[in-house]
């Protein structure tokens, strides 16, 4: 049966289906105790309930507003995966745009992670529904139709801080005027300029110490020089609530096959993913061990992490693969934490930081090893934390001009920031 929206009785019906139910279903009552209405009866009353049941379910149909977010989403952070999952909220289904390499260059600077990098990071979010790759950097006239047309987009969403194009206007200035747009509230203590800043730091602290590994070397810049390490130290205040939003909630079922991998997981990447993925497919529940501070920098060195423990717990949370994290897991697999998470089975990538064991340490993966419980996986990419930060090493002077100018519009706006309610 069509249902003609354009019909007036038809219409009645839709908007007053309970009141067309109840005559329908007097007239089919009468109809069996009677003559009335010309020999209707029961032959006729579950055809009847049928169409009945047809305007119910109509009526029930809701639209699935989609909504849209774009962004570079270079050196992925927990800032990045906050805003999606406040988008997210905003609508049933979330596609995010990520911006293309040349429009990063053109609007930003050279970007620290190629676009299938940054792929493989948008898609691997919980809250991601559908990526749309090399989307423009400014919410064009043409791209705003394709949107709304061809993805039927709803909403166009960004953060409160503002986005400038070069030439001083606004990425989204289009968008509010179509009455389009929503808002929502930036997440505060980090963003990719100030990781940058801290892969800098760090690594010119670790120029400092003997026998450092390769990626020492560092230019000297007497302004940068100047500048306190404390201007790297993360602004991130952790609260339980944000953990709890980043959170599946759910435990594993009784028999469910537990996985378990630790790791640094700093500066959260493609690598990262991947190994995440492959985990998650070896069992029902995939729980993740962030290692501690203390721990990472005791066997990476000084100047490590670059994120903190909760900053690493809230990205690994937000990957799609992972159940659980152990935020502050032990260096070493014990028999009890087997035990105590019902674990099945341990894992670790075959790529990983060229972490040696220190002086009189045993192998952390020993006990799981002599349980019989313990796999080593390949690792499809390459990338890690050193690699990336050796990218930025390369590019030394240009991501310097990046964060300076980025620098200014941050100070700006935290000069300026007023309180935005929100998540």
């Amino acid at each position: 049966m069509e249902f003609d929206s354009s019909s007036s009785i038809w219409d009645g019906v839709y908007y007053h289906s309970h009141l067309f139910g109840g005559l329908m279903l007097t007239a089919a009552l009468l109809g069996l105790s009677s003559s009335y209405f010309g020999g209707l009866g029961s032959s006729y009353l579950p055809y009847m309930l049928s169409d009945l049941g047809f305007f119910y379910k109509k009526k029930c149909e809701k639209k699935r507003i989609r909504v849209y977010m774009d962004g570079c989403f270079d050196l992925m952070h927990y800032g990045h995966a906050n805003a999606l999952r406040q988008a997210k909220a905003l609508g049933d289904e979330l596609v995010v745009g990520v911006v293309s390499d040349e429009e990063i260059v053109a609007n930003k600077g050279p970007p620290v992670l190629s676009m299938e990098e940054r792929l493989a990071l948008v898609s691997g979010l919980k809250w991601v529904d559908e990526v749309i790759a090399n989307a423009p950097y400014a919410i064009t006239e043409k791209f705003m139709n394709s949107l709304f047309n061809e993805h039927k987009i709803d909403y166009i969403i960004h953060g409160d801080d503002p986005c400038l194009l070069p030439d001083g206007t606004d990425a989204y200035a289009l968008a509010k005027t179509a009455g389009r747009y929503k808002q929502i509230k930036r997440t505060e203590g980090v963003s990719s300029t100030d990781i940058v800043g801290r892969i800098l730091s760090s690594l010119k602290d670790a120029e400092a110490c003997e026998n450092h590994d390769n990626i020492s070397s560092l230019p000297v810049d007497d302004h940068k020089e100047s500048q306190s390490n404390s201007s790297h130290i993360s602004q991130f205040l952790p609260t339980s609530r944000r953990i709890v939003q980043f959170s599946n909630g759910k435990g594993p079922g009784p028999n469910a096959r537990v996985v378990y991998i630790d790791g640094a997981f700093d500066l959260f990447h493609a690598g990262h993913v991947e190994i995440l993925r492959s985990a998650r497919q070896l069992g029902d529940f995939l729980l993740v061990g962030i290692h501690t501070d203390q721990i990472v920098s005791e066997h990476r060195g000084k100047g490590h992490p670059i994120m903190h423990l909760h900053e690493r717990s809230l990205s690994v949370l937000a990957c799609s693969y992972v159940d659980e994290v152990i935020i502050g897991a032990p260096w070493e697999v014990t028999r009890d934490m087997v035990t105590t998470f019902n674990i099945s089975l341990v894992v670790h990538g075959t790529v990983a930081e060229s972490n040696s064991l220190l002086a009189g340490e045993s192998d952390p993966y020993a006990v799981p090893k002599s349980m019989g419980i313990f796999r080593m996986l390949d690792s499809l990419k390459n990338i890690t934390t050193t690699s990336v930060a050796q990218r930025i090493v390369a590019n030394h002077d240009a991501y310097l001009k990046r964060n300076a100018k980025k620098a200014e519009s941050e100070k700006k706006y935290y000069a300026e920031k007023v309180h935005v309610s929100g998540d």
